[in-house]
C-alpha cells in the first residue's frame, strides 16, 4: 500500500499528527518536496516535537524515514534535528536515509532571501527567510550544489567558492555583509562528515520497497494552495506540493499511489502575505488564533485566520485525486455561536472558480457563505461521531457533502489519541 498525505489548504493543516498516526502501520515514511520552511508538530504525552526536514513518522519503531531527491536540505538544520532526537533517545542511524541528489540550502541562500525581502519593502512576500526560493532558483539555473558534492568534498569546495564569488557581488551591491569562504567551508566540512552515514540511493530503496509490497507513506510538507504553479503565485512556496510531485521527488513511478489522504483544517489559516479570500478581520480571528495556537512552527509568526474555504479545497481534492479526508482542529470552533463555510466565489457579479483566479481576483472576489449554528460543548474527549453535538455533526456532514469525498478521521485535539474514526 502506498499512501500520500497532503495538505489541501495554505499549510498548517495538521499533517504532522496524521503522518505520525498513519506511520504506525508504515514501513517507510518519505518526504518528497520542500525544505525546512515546513514545520510539522507531533505531540506525545506532555512533549511536543517539531520537525522541519525529518519525516514525522520516525517515532514509530519499525518505520524508516527517507528524505527524497525533491527535498532541499539545509545541512545545519538537519544535523540539528538529528542531534535533538538523539538526546531524546531516538537514534536515527539505519533509520533515516537521504538522497545524494538533494540540493543544499547554503548560507548565501539565506542571506539572499533576506536581501530580496528587504528590497521588496511594503511588497514583501512574507517568506520564512530560510533560503528556499534562492535555493530553488539556483537549482533550475544550474548553479545548485547538492549533497552529492558535499560528500565528494573537492567538488563541493570548488563549486562553493565559485558561487560565493557570484553571490558576494550581489550582497556587496546591496551594502550587506558578504560570505566568508574560509569560515563557511570549515563549517560545511564538519557537517559533511556528520551527514555521510545517512546518504544512500533512495530511488532503489523506495522502488524495492514498493516491489515487495511494503507500506510506504509519502508526507506532504506544504498545502496545495502554496504550490509553485497552482497557488496565487508569487505568494507560494518554491516547490510543487501535489500528488504528482511524488514521482519527480522520489522516483516512484506515477500511478502507483493507492490512497491520497487530504488534510483539511475546520477553518483556514496561513502565514505570510497574499490573498486569503475568507480571512476574518474581527476580534474573532484573535480568539481562534489563541485557542488553536496558530503560530508558525517554522517562524513563530501569528497565522492569519479565516473561515473554511471549500471552493479552494474542492480544487485541491480534484488536482490531487484525494480519496479520503482527515478533518482537523474541529475542537477549536467549540463555543462559537455560529460557524461559516465558504461554498463559492463571485467576481464582478459572476460566479468564478478557484482555478480561474490569480492573486488579483482572489484579493477582490466576494466569498459565498453559508452559516451554521455552532456548539458550546467541549468535544476534545469525544471518540464517536454520534456523540458529537448535533450542530457539530451537521457542520462536518456539510463539508463532506460539498467535497464529495468521505471524511474518515476527525481530530479533536493535538494529542495522538484525540481522534474520531468514521
Amino acid at each position: 500500500m502506498t499512501t500520500a498525505v497532503l495538505g489541501l489548504q495554505w499549510g498548517d493543516e495538521g499533517k504532522g499528527k496524521v503522518v505520525d498516526l498513519l506511520a504506525k502501520k508504515a514501513d517507510y515514511v518519505v518526504r518528497f518536496h520542500g525544505g525546512n520552511n515546513a514545520g510539522h508538530t507531533v505531540v506525545i504525552g506532555d512533549k511536543k516535537y517539531f520537525f522541519h526536514l525529518i519525516p514525522s513518522g520516525v517515532f514509530n519503531k519499525k518505520t524508516i524515514g527517507i528524505i527524497g531527491t525533491g527535498v532541499i536540505v539545509d545541512p545545519e538544520v538537519l544535523i540539528g534535528e538529528i542531534q535533538t532526537l538523539e538526546k531524546e533517545g531516538i537514534a536515527l542511524k539505519n533509520k533515516l536515509f537521504i538522497s545524494p541528489r538533494c540540493h543544499l540550502i547554503l548560507s548565501y541562500h539565506k542571506a539572499l532571501d533576506h536581501a530580496y525581502e528587504k528590497m521588496r519593502g511594503k511588497n514583501s512576500l512574507g517568506t520564512t527567510g530560510r533560503g528556499i526560493g534562492p535555493c530553488f532558483a539556483d537549482k533550475v539555473s544550474y548553479n545548485g550544489i547538492r549533497i552529492y558534492e558535499l560528500v565528494n568534498w573537492p567538488d563541493f569546495e570548488d563549486k562553493f567558492e565559485f558561487q560565493v564569488g557570484i553571490k558576494n557581488k550581489i550582497l556587496k551591491s546591496l551594502d550587506l555583509e558578504t560570505i566568508s569562504v574560509k569560515t563557511e567551508l570549515s563549517k560545511y566540512k564538519k557537517l559533511a562528515k556528520l551527514l555521510a552515514p545517512y546518504i544512500t540511493d533512495t530511488f532503489e530503496m523506495i522502488n524495492t520497497a514498493h516491489a515487495k509490497h511494503a507500506s510506504v507513506l509519502f508526507e506532504g510538507a506544504h498545502g496545495t494552495m502554496l504550490d509553485v504553479d497552482w497557488s496565487p503565485y508569487p505568494f507560494s512556496t518554491g516547490s510543487n506540493t501535489l500528488t504528482g510531485a511524488i514521482n519527480a521527488g522520489t522516483g516512484l513511478p506515477a500511478g502507483t499511489i493507492d490512497k491520497v489522504v487530504g488534510i483539511v483544517k475546520a477553518y483556514t489559516s496561513r502565514v505570510g502575505s497574499g490573498p486569503l479570500p475568507t480571512e476574518i478581520t474581527t476580534s474573532l480571528a484573535e480568539a481562534i488564533r489563541e485557542k488553536g495556537h496558530e503560530y508558525g512552527t517554522t517562524t513563530g509568526r501569528p497565522r492569519r485566520i479565516g473561515w473554511i474555504d471549500l471552493e479552494s479545497v474542492h480544487f485541491s481534492c480534484q488536482i490531487n485525486s484525494v480519496t479520503e479526508i482527515v478533518l482537523t482542529k474541529l475542537d477549536v470552533l467549540s463555543g462559537l455561536p455560529s460557524v461559516t463555510i465558504c461554498t463559492g466565489y463571485e467576481y464582478k457579479g459572476k460566479k468564478i472558480a478557484y482555478s480561474a483566479c490569480g492573486y488579483n481576483e482572489l484579493a477582490r472576489l466576494k466569498p459565498v457563505y453559508k452559516t451554521y449554528k455552532g456548539w458550546k460543548e467541549d468535544i476534545s474527549a469525544i471518540k464517536q461521531f454520534d456523540k458529537l453535538p448535533k450542530t457539530c455533526q451537521e457542520y462536518v456532514r456539510a463539508i463532506e457533502s460539498f467535497l464529495q469525498v468521505p471524511i474518515k478521521l476527525i481530530s479533536v485535539g493535538p494529542e495522538r489519541s484525540a481522534n474520531i474514526n468514521l
